[in-house]
């Protein structure tokens, strides 16, 4: 497991981040708070793009000072981003990003909610987000997620009136909010959603504004607020022992993959938000001001109010216990009301009150962390009073399955527990996330199943209900099962407990280069989730490409063992693009999936499965050198993909860069944004340009603009200049501008067809400014936008050479892009035509 992040706690939300499936533990301030939400009857949900997108200050404060049902409806998982801890990108980023979100929510006290939109990457205009994404599809969902919400207010981050000034998916966002406002009210639209909801009319819609979008806080001085409203973010909660700010900062830290860690912010911020929709508050302090947020807004809620009220008023800090029959009353009269949302939202908070005032433990846990569909597990079940309540548990039901635990009082501080087989039924889906669970396209996941669109991930597979006997009062509590242990270095752990198949299978590379003819070993990893587990394995290939054997028999004796069987894969003569997946046999069942594990200490860790593949790619490609140095910047997997190719990569420790450590090499590549996370370039920037100084060939991947800070006067040996130009569209039109230069002839001839089948974009960062020195090298522009020169630049520099690129060789290289492969080797050849050239055979 990584280490990234200890231990958080806080007098609002003590929480173990290890082990975020576990029961909570509240204090009576804690379980003031929750009543003090408890009479608060209103609503506010937040529309933003990504994760990291969200206002952690305003939903704090909406949940915790307004004590509003809060949540935030970030349109995507924000899969198409960058990670700064570890190698999960695109679908398995998105389930890292919403652990995160998750995290981040049980802190600052928001719900979490997302659409069926796929983070395509950047987007310049959000009128290409909206095709790619499919609007109707994606209005659709922030639709029925209003319709279920039922929120009072909605706050969109970003302004739908400025297109194009800020990302696309951005701005999208704030138009589907716009639409979606009225449109959830409108019975003919997407009418079948009126079969789980209702239509429903908020009060307001606002854009959460600042001086950021005005340019200027001088420019936001003089900007008329007529239709603002402002809040004071960074109130003191005395009850809480925190600020605002304080707990907006913890929360939106758990971003940790996008380098969000930071410091705690403290005092007075102020927040405004445009009205937009609706009428406008008098009240421009009080967002809900003019809604009914107390207990009347509901039928029968003027009775229960009356209850609660007092118990807020007169709460006993010292014993909170004596508020149990109260609540048990106001519990009852809940039952009555017909008000079904709010019925359903207060049951629950009011059952988790009574719990927490009972000093309830209720917990069950199995001692393995995943099971098969058609097996039995072993759970145990533990209930603990740590009060004088007079309470029983009634039954006990795990789903549908009847667990015999019936009428056992529960005494004060004797621990309860009693281990039960729970028989999982044969057709119990696997637990993974269920938005990857079918192929989506570029823009738009695939979800299947309508009850789970929104959700933030896959309801727990089980579920345990225990019927709770207060005095004749009976009240279910449910708990997921999970799976709990130890370590030694760590303590109590709780993760979800999984249902996955008997077997998986998968490959050590996701991208197989072919450079010649030859055929390759290629490994299939097959672990095993059953004891004793015997089948057969086969390989699923394109018609072109030849496999040694058609079946292969395995067995495995433990679970959680591995065996790796081995297929020669022979390639076809000329160039080709196909899949393989692994097709294990087992029990008469066919498996094609593969299992990934994401383990970090800040999230629950991720079990998920997905289709076991690989690209698999016949290349005619001609290189000259063999030995690359690669400096590794923010992380990505060019080594690897050059290593294919047949290139002897060697990563090189910053600290030991000298300019003879730097001579061995025929090129000398940096990563991605080196210079913006590796701080002792700043020490080694004179060796690397000394070493192409001599005769070597430098090769810089794209930096973002400026943020290399003020040790570097420049990255190049000659004026250049980064600017934040990009091409989104990965297909656009390249034209080549430099025809005769090495870089796009030697030893690849490079031309239209190489700049097909590139995904996400075609490169940022480009340089806008540079000195006569440097030959751009390709020309390229997205829709409507003038034609950019900096995407490929060289500059001969003493006796080498010297090439700056914002083209984004860390997307297609490890998708196995082949006019990228045939470009990146001409840039590492770079000088060496008067040397021998090593052409792979053709056939």
């Amino acid at each position: 497991m990584r280490q990234i992040l200890g231990l958080i706690t806080c007098c609002l939300f003590v929480f173990n981040t290890l082990s975020s499936q576990a029961p909570k533990n509240s204090s009576p301030a804690d379980i003031f708070h929750s009543i003090e939400k408890l009479n608060f009857l209103g609503s506010a949900l937040y529309i933003a793009a990504h994760p990291d997108d969200e206002n952690t200050r305003l939903i704090s404060f909406l949940s915790n000072n307004n004590k509003a049902r809060t949540g935030y409806l970030s349109l995507t998982r924000g899969d198409g981003g960058q990670n700064l801890i570890g190698p999960e990108l695109r679908e398995l980023l998105g389930v890292l990003r919403t652990q995160e979100l998750l995290a981040a929510r049980r802190i600052d006290g928001g719900e979490q909610f997302f659409t069926r939109a796929n983070d395509f990457g950047y987007s310049k205009q959000p009128s290409e987000t909206l095709e790619i994404w499919n609007k109707e599809a994606i209005l659709g969902d922030v639709v029925k997620a209003i319709r279920k919400f039922k929120p009072d207010v909605i706050i969109n981050r970003f302004d739908h009136r400025t297109p194009g000034s800020t990302h696309g998916h951005h701005t999208s966002s704030a138009i589907l909010s716009f639409e979606a406002f009225d449109l959830a009210n409108d019975a003919n639209a997407y009418p079948n959603q009126l079969k789980t909801t209702s239509t429903w009319q908020p009060k307001r819609l606002f854009f959460n504004t600042s001086w950021w979008f005005y340019g200027s806080e001088e420019n936001f001085e003089k900007a008329d607020k007529s239709q603002m409203l402002n809040m004071d973010v960074g109130v003191y909660y005395p009850m809480l022992g925190m600020s605002n700010n304080e707990i907006a900062s913890i929360a939106s830290s758990q971003h940790l993959c996008q380098g969000f860690g930071r410091l705690s912010s403290r005092g007075s911020e102020n927040e405004y938000i445009e009205l937009l929709k609706g009428d406008l508050p008098e009240d421009k302090n009080n967002i809900f001001d003019g809604i009914d947020t107390s207990w009347s807004r509901i039928k029968g809620g003027k009775a229960i109010g009356e209850i609660l009220y007092g118990v807020q008023e007169n709460f006993n800090f010292k014993n909170p216990t004596t508020h149990l029959p109260t609540l048990l009353k106001a519990y009852q009269l809940l039952q009555k009301t017909t008000d079904d949302h709010w019925k359903e939202l207060k049951i629950e908070e009011l059952t988790n009150i009574i719990t927490s005032i009972s000093g309830l433990y209720l917990e069950t846990f199995t001692e393995t962390p995943y099971a098969n569909p058609g097996e039995t597990a072993d759970v145990q079940i533990q209930a603990l009073s740590r009060s004088t309540v007079n309470v029983k548990i009634k039954s006990v039901f795990i789903n549908s399955q009847d667990i015999a635990i019936n009428d056992i009082l529960l005494k004060n501080n004797e621990l309860f527990k009693e281990k039960v087989i729970l028989k999982i039924p044969t057709n119990t889906e696997f637990t993974s996330p269920y938005w990857l669970m079918e192929k989506g396209t570029l823009g738009t996941y695939t979800v299947n199943n309508s009850d789970l669109i929104g959700k933030p991930e896959t309801p727990r597979a089980f579920i345990t209900t225990l019927n709770l006997d207060f005095n004749g009062v009976i009240i279910p509590v449910t708990r997921a099962v999970v799976y709990k242990y130890a370590k030694p270095e760590k303590g109590e752990i709780s993760q979800p407990f999984e249902l996955i198949p008997e077997a998986t299978a998968s490959f050590a590379d996701k991208v197989l280069i072919f450079a010649d003819a030859s055929s390759k070993r290629i490994p299939v990893i097959i672990k095993a989730h059953h004891d004793s587990i015997s089948g057969t394995i086969e390989l699923k290939y394109g018609p072109e490409w030849q496999v040694d054997k058609v079946s292969q028999p395995f067995f495995i004796a433990k679970k959680g063992d591995e065996k790796t069987i081995y297929f020669n894969l022979s390639p076809p003569s000329l160039e080709n693009e196909s899949t393989i997946s692994p097709i294990i046999k087992l029990n008469g069942n066919e498996i094609t999936k593969e299992l990934v594990t994401i383990d970090y200490d800040h999230v629950p860790t991720q079990t998920v499965l997905l289709p076991s593949e690989a690209k698999v790619v016949r290349l005619n490609i001609q290189k000259a050198g063999d030995n690359i140095g690669y400096i590794m910047g923010a992380g990505d997997e060019v080594p690897t993909s050059l290593e294919q190719i047949g290139y002897n990569v060697q990563l090189i420790d910053p600290t030991t860069i000298t300019t003879e450590s730097l001579a061995k090499y025929d090129a000398v590549v940096l990563g991605i944004r080196a210079y913006n996370v590796v701080d002792e370039l700043k020490f080694k920037q004179r060796f690397i340009l000394d070493y192409a100084k001599n005769g070597g060939t430098v090769i810089v991947q794209y930096n973002t603009a400026s943020r290399w800070g003020s040790q570097f006067e420049n990255i190049a040996p000659y004026e250049l200049e980064i600017s934040r130009d990009r091409v989104t569209n990965e297909n656009s039109d390249v034209e080549i501008i430099a025809k005769e230069n090495s870089l796009v002839n030697f030893p690849n001839k490079i031309n239209q067809d190489d700049f097909k089948g590139w995904v996400q974009e075609r490169g940022l960062y480009f340089p806008n400014k540079w000195s006569s020195e440097f030959t751009p090298i390709l020309s390229m522009h997205d829709k409507d936008e003038e034609i950019t020169k900096g995407s490929l630049l060289i500059a001969p520099y003493g006796k080498g050479n010297y090439i700056y690129t914002g083209l984004s060789f860390f997307r297609e290289l490890p998708v196995g892009v082949p006019g990228a492969y045939k470009l990146f080797s001409n840039m590492l050849s770079v000088g060496k035509d008067k040397v021998e050239v090593k052409e792979n055979i053709k056939g």
